[in-house]
């Protein structure tokens, strides 16, 4: 009889990162992008199931579109408590859309209720929103624009400050503690653009569509321990 026996020194278990599929989000493109600057250790996994979102080493929200919808998704597929949990435990990352979702309220279709993690406000640039000079401005926010980083955070590791990201919205976010401000954007006013608080990090724009920078966040955050400093 032959003896066999497993060498488990070897095997390495793998870290999940998981980007929730609420039915509201750029899923393809922000999965490719985690693919391509994940190493061998890492499983991108696209889910609406809670157990596997429950069970990942990182999250990710993703969200494009209306509030209310994206909102109304995430209640309609009972996904809402995984999303908490997930808050509470775990390096959590929430984009473009998904930033607005954490706030207490948004002034979009009459007002609608956020998840309420950040304190604060989802707010209109407005119909006849103007640059500093008096010129109007388009909206929606659409293109390239500089961030400034306003805190030290290691989502911003490697990424120079003033760097460049992709933005497509109309409505920006206010939070009530400005300390938990991580970077803002100037658009005929300076507002947020970025939020932190313990393991959880928002970003108001498309770190997918953004090159080299936003490739570098994407990486940074795989890298995450939750830990809000360097």
């Amino acid at each position: 009889m032959t003896n066999v026996k497993s060498d488990r020194k070897n095997v390495v278990k793998k870290s999940v990162v998981v980007v929730i599929d609420y039915g509201m989000g750029n899923l393809h493109s922000v999965a490719k992008a985690l693919e391509h600057v994940a190493d061998e250790h890492t499983e991108v996994v696209v889910t609406s199931d809670p157990q596997i979102i429950d069970s990942a080493d990182r999250v990710l929200l993703p969200g494009v579109g209306a509030i209310r919808d994206c909102i109304g998704e995430m209640h309609r597929t009972g996904l809402v408590p995984s999303i908490r949990k997930a808050m509470e435990e775990k390096p959590f990352l929430a984009i473009c859309v998904g930033i607005q979702s954490l706030m207490s309220h948004s002034e979009e279709n009459d007002g609608v209720a956020c998840l309420d993690h950040f304190k604060g406000n989802a707010l209109f640039f407005g119909s006849q929103h103007k640059d500093h000079d008096g010129s109007k401005l388009k909206v929606p926010h659409m293109g390239w624009n500089q961030v400034k980083q306003t805190i030290k955070h290691p989502l911003w590791e490697n990424i120079p400050d003033q760097a460049r990201f992709y933005f497509v919205h109309s409505f920006y976010v206010v939070p009530e503690n400005k300390d938990e401000i991580a970077g803002t954007c100037d658009y005929g006013l300076e507002f947020c653009v970025a939020l932190a608080r313990d393991n959880v990090f928002a970003v108001q724009f498309h770190p997918e569509k953004s090159h080299k920078d936003g490739l570098q966040l994407y990486k940074n955050f795989l890298n995450w321990d939750g830990k809000p400093s360097l």
